[in-house]
């Protein structure tokens, strides 16, 4: 029998009929998604027990006692989510209010309707890879921020070429000249580095992918490698603004002293699967895979 979603674990809450806990997160700055979690969350709380609302998403979510966590908004929010959860990664189910979102994959309406489904334990929860991104000069540490997406070397303004040193273990891998360098887990591998010609991997794969962005080199190419590999990256001559950007956050300026070390974290993203929404159906829809790429065209859920 062909499986309706992907292998994982069952949840924690609902095999005993308990009703689960959950925190419900949003961003609250895009007016639009402020108003449908207002509208939600009575639905919600006729399944579940809401133990916190939060739109603004500035805070420690670590210390919250919850079984699950319902993000409303788009990947990014999902993304603020994961960071401020930390080492304490409860399951996410996330709601897509936003664009593409391959992370927040659920409309609205598919979501009240799963809801029964979902708070008696009747899905998945798998697990997806982590990495923590840790900046030294010398000895000296200077930057440990855990991500799920990608850390990525980007030249910034003059624009000239750089050149990167890439270590694997410790043992050099090879020397780019390239805008840039991306390492990307399984999820951001439809993030930035898709749009530099990296490959497409399987959200729960655990595996890093190292792509060069406009490489000088034809014959430098995308490379995957298992995630229990160490990554470092060493820029030469880093321009005045050359950064470290980590999910989408600029962590901090390089310089030539600084070395960037990527590995997987202890801590996994936990993502609770519904039946009928398929990993490949995910990708044809996003990507629009015989279609078109981009956006619905339609109003805000719940819009009049």
């Amino acid at each position: 029998m062909i499986p309706t979603y992907s292998a994982g674990t069952s949840p924690a809450w609902g095999q005993d009929g308990r009703r689960p806990r959950v925190m419900l997160l949003a961003n609250g700055e895009r007016p639009h998604v402020r108003d449908a979690t207002a509208r939600l969350q009575p639905v919600i709380a006729q399944y579940a027990d809401i133990v916190l609302v939060d739109v603004e998403m500035q805070r420690s979510l670590g210390p919250v006692p919850c079984d699950l966590a319902i993000v409303l908004g788009g990947d990014g929010t999902i993304l603020r989510a994961a960071r401020h959860m930390g080492a304490h990664q409860v399951p996410v189910l996330g709601v897509n209010l936003g664009k593409l979102g391959f992370l927040a994959d659920l409309p609205p309406d598919a979501l009240i309707e799963c809801l029964p489904d979902v708070c008696r334990g009747d899905v998945r929860v798998v697990d997806h890879l982590m990495f923590r991104c840790r900046v030294y000069r010398g000895s000296h540490l200077l930057y440990d921020e855990l991500g799920l997406n990608e850390a990525a070397v980007l030249a910034g303004p003059p624009f000239s070429i750089l050149t990167v040193d890439l270590y694997v273990d410790s043992e050099l891998a090879t020397t780019y000249s390239c805008d840039g360098l991306i390492i990307s887990t399984p999820v951001g591998s439809t993030a930035h580095s898709l749009s530099a010609g990296g490959p497409i991997l399987r959200k729960s794969m655990q595996a890093f992918v190292v792509s060069p962005i406009s490489p000088h080199t034809l014959t430098v190419r995308p490379v995957v490698d298992t995630a229990d590999r160490k990554l470092e990256m060493l820029v030469r001559e880093p321009q005045e603004t050359t950064s470290l950007v980590v999910d989408g956050r600029t962590l901090c300026r390089l310089t030539a002293d600084d070395r960037v070390c990527v590995a997987r974290a202890e801590a996994a993203f936990q993502l609770v699967e519904v039946k009928g929404h398929s990993y490949y159906r995910t990708l044809r829809e996003k990507l629009g895979w015989g279609g078109r790429i981009g956006a619905r065209d339609e109003e805000p859920w719940g819009a009049p």
